[in-house]
């Protein structure tokens, strides 16, 4: 076992365990705000084209997705009240530290995108797959404001295929040609901030 795979199931059951009255306060506040499910699931691809079901905090009234997968702006209308906070300070993506701990994600990798988008990448951006995807990684530094950032855009969809995604990839191939644990660590560090500080 990797000095990586280590850090990822030790950390992620450490972090199941001391989470689990802030799952339970997150469940009942969902349950409350609106009608539908605690957690959402949503098939992403993994490592080596693998589906799997990304788990995440239902932050969206139920139906939501049918209308478009990406999210425009930080008040887009599907997103519930207790949503808006939830997503704000990202605790919507904990409950992949299951992902984690079953090994279908890690930490720190390229954020897996759902099938509809990796369709659409060349032979070179595939590379991205190479690597187990995780819940953070430069991209995802550099784009925490994307939904904001997509609601500039005359046509958001476009706009995310055309110039969000290469530059995603860009930077999560660096990812995948110079990765280690201390870089990993990095990572994490920087994303706690962003979100920390950048609101």
């Amino acid at each position: 076992m990797s000095s990586k795979r280590i850090f990822d199931v030790l950390v992620s059951l450490l972090g199941i365990i001391l989470l689990i009255p802030l799952f339970l306060l997150v469940s009942i506040c969902i349950m409350i705000n609106s009608k539908g499910g605690v957690l959402y699931r949503q098939t992403r691809i993994g490592r080596n084209s693998a589906a799997f079901s990304l788990l995440k905090f239902r932050t969206m009234r139920i139906g939501a997705d049918q209308t478009g997968e990406l999210t425009i702006g930080f008040r887009d209308s599907r997103i519930t009240p207790c949503g808006y906070f939830l997503r704000k300070y990202k605790i919507d993506e904990l409950p992949q530290l299951f992902n984690i701990l079953t090994g279908e994600m890690s930490f720190v990798g390229p954020r897996p995108e759902v099938s509809k988008y990796v369709n659409l990448y060349n032979l070179q951006q595939q590379r991205v797959l190479s690597v187990k995807p995780g819940i953070t990684d430069w991209a995802s530094i550099t784009y925490i404001n994307e939904n904001q950032l997509l609601a500039t855009s005359a046509n958001p969809e476009t706009f995310y295929i055309e110039q969000v995604i290469p530059d995603k990839i860009k930077q999560n191939l660096k990812y995948v040609d110079h990765h280690n644990l201390w870089i990993d660590m990095k990572i994490i560090l920087l994303t706690i901030k962003n979100i920390v500080f950048n609101r």
